[in-house]
């Protein structure tokens, strides 16, 4: 953490100058501070800066919200905490559309907010190795499994000493893992928010099934993390615009697999690893990797099965460009059930498929 670099705009001197003297002899965090919003972005233009503490309701021409919209232009990847006068301020509802990490209140708990600056420090350097991770995968491709798993335990063990100051922890490893999960999306331009509309088609059955508010909230993270294992799929295989050879088409299968041994290390995902492991698995047999059918597949990797499957279909990928419109893809799923589809499922998608 010696090298973290955090920036603090604040315009209230006394109150700027007494946290970067704690945050520097409690932490030994390199801090710079600045009393107005034009400055502090001067700043962070000439600096190389992971963190970033700014006051919301700070009084300048340039407003705090332009800020954080501009420091997030020009790096996505940095760490921004926000001052909140009141902590049921309604501003609250809209930090994490700007992009705010997290946020402290009147009275300023020290605790916390060192804390929260360690954490976004170690997120930012997290983000920042998993983009150069991704533009290396060509050239490391050998050496990912043991990477990934080296950076899941990281993940799991940056916090162990930190459960005094949270009552749960979950929050702020799942913010982590989906980031990663985000940027295998994001490889692919056919992929983006992939994840995100498996989770929705998965969520709105789960639903219609009337599955309880615990494994609905599984089937959710485990929707948004069903893909994570595709960062050991080589670019060329996973943009391939032509079939794929057999060896190919095994790197490809073996993904739920590698995906559920980067979770392993954390411990309190075990629900989530088992769908992420067997999202890929039919109900007659046919599926991978362990070739599960009927009830022998948890219901909620057969739900996103499904999910994933009409997602798919309904998207351009790079093996195909012209998608499959909606009647077309309703129609496999149809044609699908039993075989590839519980039929319990497909009742309960083909319910609410013109909903979503």
């Amino acid at each position: 953490m010696d090298n973290s670099k955090v920036l603090l705009v604040h315009d209230d001197e006394t109150i700027a100058r007494y946290i970067r003297e704690k945050l520097i002899t409690n932490w030994g965090f390199p801090v710079a501070f600045e009393l107005t919003t034009r400055a502090g972005l001067e700043t962070f233009q000439e600096g190389n800066f992971e963190v970033v503490i700014v006051k919301l309701s700070i009084s300048d021409e340039f407003s705090a919200t332009e800020l954080i919209k501009s420091i997030k232009k020009i790096d996505q990847d940095c760490v921004i905490i926000a001052f909140l006068e009141d902590a049921n301020s309604s501003l609250s509802k809209d930090l994490a559309r700007l992009g705010v990490y997290d946020f402290v209140s009147k009275p300023i708990n020290l605790e916390k907010l060192f804390f929260l600056v360690q954490k976004g420090a170690e997120l930012h350097s997290l983000l920042l190795a998993n983009r150069r991770l991704t533009h290396s995968l060509s050239e490391q491709n050998s050496s990912l499994q043991k990477q990934n798993t080296l950076l899941a335990k990281r993940i799991e063990e940056s916090t162990k000493n930190l459960t005094r100051l949270y009552e749960d922890l979950r929050t702020t490893y799942m913010r982590t893992i989906k980031v990663l999960a985000q940027a295998i999306d994001a490889r692919d331009h056919y992929t983006h928010s992939h994840s995100e509309k498996v989770a929705k088609y998965a969520v709105a059955i789960a639903e219609e099934m009337g599955l309880p508010v615990k494994d609905i909230e599984l089937i959710r993270d485990a929707c948004e993390l069903h893909d994570l294992g595709k960062i050991g799929v080589e670019d060329k295989i996973l943009l391939k615009p032509s079939g794929l050879t057999p060896e190919e088409w095994e790197d490809i299968k073996r993904h739920p697999i590698t995906g559920a041994q980067i979770l392993e290390p954390l411990t309190f995902l075990d629900g989530v690893i088992d769908l992420v492991k067997h999202h890929h698995e039919h109900y007659d047999g046919s599926g991978y990797p362990s070739s599960l059918k009927g009830d022998e597949i948890s219901l909620g990797a057969r739900i996103i099965h499904l999910a994933d499957a009409f997602e798919a279909m309904t998207s351009a990928r790079a093996y195909r460009k012209t998608p499959l419109n909606r009647d077309e893809a309703i129609y496999e799923i149809k044609k699908n059930s039993g075989t590839q589809f519980d039929p319990r499922i497909v009742e309960a998608f083909l319910k609410i498929v013109n909903k979503i």
